[in-house]
C-alpha cells in the first residue's frame, strides 16, 4: 500500500436493480491533494462518494482511506474523514454552535475538546458570530460553511464534499472556494469533491477525474486535459478579402494551421497568447481592418465533449465565474 495515498480505490462498482451506477472505478489520490470528480447529474459522482465514506457498500471492488479498508475498517475510515453531503437535513431551531457541538460529541470528543475546536473553527471558517444564531436565519452560503465546520470538528485528515456549491449564487460560491483552498493550503487537508461546474473543477482542483455513465473517462490536471485535446485558436473577423489576410498571416512567426470560414479566420497555435500580439501588429501594419480578434483556449467542456461525445455546458448555469 502506497503510504502517500489518502484515497485508493480498485474496481469500485455499484449496481442498483441491474443498473450499473459506478463501473469499475480506480482511484489514487495523494495526501494533500484537492481532487475533483466532474460530471453531469446521474454520472455516478454521489454514489462513488457515498461508497468512499462507508454510507453505501460497493457491489464489487474495494477502497482504502488513509490505509483503512471501507470493507474491513469502516469505523477507522469514519474517524479519519469529514463529510459534507448534499441536502443534509439541519435542525433550523438549533444554533450553528449547537450543531457543531453535537457533531463533536458524536465523534467522542469531550466538552472541553469541542469548545477548543469550536473556537478554532470560528477563525478558520468564515462564520464567526453566526454560529450563535439559529440556523433558520442562515443564507445558503452560510449553511454550506456550517456544513464545513461540522465536518471538521474532529480534525479529519480527509474531507469529502459532495457538490459543495450547488445552488449557490456566484459570490457565495467564490467564498466557499476560498474556504476549501484555505483548508487545503493551511491545514493540509486532503479534499475529494464532486462537481458539475466546469469552472469549479478548472480553478479549484489539483487533479480532475471526468466521470460519465459510472466510468472515469479522463483524468489529470485541468491544464493537462486541455492540452491533450487541441491547440489554442486565434479568431479574426474582418471585412477585408480573406485570401489577402491569410497571405499576411503566413508571414507571422509561430503561426500554425490557418482556416478561413467566410469572413472569419482561425489560426491554430500551441500557445495562442504568445502570437495574438504579433498577429494584431501584422494586420494593423498591412492596413487590414479587424472587426474582432479573440483568443479561444480549450476548456473542460471541450475535454468532456472529446471523451464522451456530449457537452456538459448545458448542465452549468453559472458560467463565467472567476475565482
Amino acid at each position: 500500500m502506497d503510504t502517500d495515498l489518502a484515497i485508493r480505490a480498485s474496481g469500485l462498482t455499484r449496481v442498483f436493480d441491474k443498473k450499473v451506477a459506478v463501473d469499475n472505478v480506480d482511484l489514487a489520490i495523494k495526501q494533500g491533494e484537492i481532487y475533483g470528480f466532474l460530471g453531469p447529474n446521474g454520472a455516478g459522482k454521489s454514489t462513488t462518494i457515498r461508497m468512499l465514506v462507508t454510507l453505501l457498500s460497493p457491489t464489487n471492488g474495494n477502497a482504502w482511506v488513509m490505509g483503512h479498508s471501507i470493507h474491513d475498517d469502516a469505523t477507522k475510515v469514519r474517524l479519519s474523514i469529514g463529510v459534507a453531503l448534499q441536502d443534509v437535513a439541519l435542525d433550523e431551531q438549533q444554533t450553528g454552535a449547537e450543531l457543531v457541538r453535537l457533531q463533536g460529541r458524536l465523534y467522542g470528543l469531550s466538552s472541553e475538546e469541542v469548545s477548543r475546536r469550536l473556537a478554532y473553527l470560528r477563525e478558520i471558517i468564515d462564520i464567526g458570530d453566526a454560529l450563535d444564531r439559529r440556523i433558520k436565519t442562515y443564507s445558503g452560503g452560510m449553511k454550506r460553511r456550517l456544513d464545513l465546520a461540522a465536518a471538521l470538528v474532529h480534525n479529519p485528515t480527509v474531507l469529502f464534499l459532495d457538490e459543495p456549491t450547488a445552488g449557490l449564487d456566484p459570490v457565495s460560491r467564490m467564498r466557499v472556494w476560498e474556504e476549501i483552498r484555505k483548508l487545503n493550503k493551511e491545514l493540509g487537508v486532503t479534499i475529494f469533491l464532486t462537481t458539475q461546474y466546469l469552472e469549479e473543477a478548472d480553478h479549484l482542483v489539483d487533479r480532475v477525474g471526468i466521470i460519465s455513465q459510472g466510468r472515469i473517462v479522463a483524468e489529470g490536471t485541468p491544464a493537462e486535459l486541455k492540452r491533450k485535446i487541441g491547440e489554442d485558436l486565434v479568431i479574426i473577423q474582418t471585412q477585408n478579402d480573406v485570401e489577402s489576410v491569410v497571405a499576411e498571416l503566413r508571414n507571422v512567426p509561430k503561426v500554425g494551421r490557418i482556416e478561413a470560414r467566410g469572413k472569419e479566420i482561425a489560426i491554430a497555435s500551441a500557445d495562442g497568447s504568445k502570437i495574438i500580439g504579433s498577429v494584431a501588429v501584422a494586420l494593423h501594419q498591412a492596413g487590414i481592418q479587424v472587426e474582432q480578434l479573440t483568443l479561444r483556449t480549450p476548456n473542460l467542456d471541450d475535454v468532456f465533449l472529446e471523451v464522451t461525445g456530449n457537452r456538459m455546458q448545458k448542465n452549468n448555469n453559472h458560467q463565467g465565474v472567476k475565482p
